[in-house]
């Protein structure tokens, strides 16, 4: 939808809104049944403005109310405030959010002053888990010995047992673990055994200059 439809379809959904509040919600008399049949209406109304609301892109800029909110020309939502949904296409290039990253230097006092994004995404049977924070400070013994939390962006993909976690200084691809078969053990391939290594089915790939490009891991 462009954005002359979109003001269109806005400017009549705020006419519908109008409609159903000055007759019907403001000072009317009506039976409990009616007003409830028009609150209905008027919450669906409200819910329809949330979803064209998604599909602005906001072109014309923003206007300052009296209680100086900077509210979008068109569609009126208030300038940085969170959505409650997500229009998604259900063919192609989907996309959510924008590329969040670590913004301040300095140590919040708890994890949760300095989390940014926290947020999860079923998709089709595969769980992507998208954590972005500052740094801030953390504990160990009751408090007894204080620390701080490196800022950091985490991603997180689980897939049939498998989870890959990428941050900004790790990449870690875990399989589903057996605890019944005793202790995990690591460590670099140049310190495992030959004998040890053909049990693992990984691929290294690497260029002439023996830079490191990937691996693949035969399941």
């Amino acid at each position: 939808m462009d954005g002359i439809q979109l003001k269109k379809e806005l400017r009549s959904l705020y006419k519908s809104l109008d409609f159903v509040s000055e007759n019907f919600l403001s000072g009317r008399k009506a039976n409990k049944k009616d007003g409830q049949i028009y609150f209905n209406i008027y919450q669906q109304l409200g819910l329809a403005w949330e979803f064209l609301g998604l599909q602005c892109k906001h072109g014309e800029g923003y206007r300052t109310t009296r209680d100086r909110k900077e509210v979008c020309k068109i569609c009126g939502k208030v300038k940085g405030a969170g959505e409650s949904y997500y229009l998604l296409p259900k063919e192609g290039h989907k996309k959510i959010g924008l590329r969040r990253m670590p913004n301040s230097k300095k140590v919040f006092p708890t994890k949760a002053k300095a989390q940014i994004v926290n947020d999860t995404l079923d998709f089709h049977g595969a769980s992507l888990t998208m954590n972005v924070s500052n740094a801030y400070r953390s504990s160990l013994f009751n408090r007894k010995h204080d620390f701080a939390i490196a800022a950091d962006r985490i991603v997180t993909l689980k897939e049939r047992g498998i989870e890959c976690w990428i941050d900004q200084h790790l990449i870690m691809v875990r399989m589903k673990r057996d605890r019944k078969r005793g202790a995990i053990f690591g460590g670099f391939p140049w310190e495992i055994s030959r004998k040890q290594l053909k049990h693992f089915p990984v691929i290294f790939e690497y260029d002439k200059g023996n830079r490191f490009l990937g691996l693949t891991i035969l399941k």
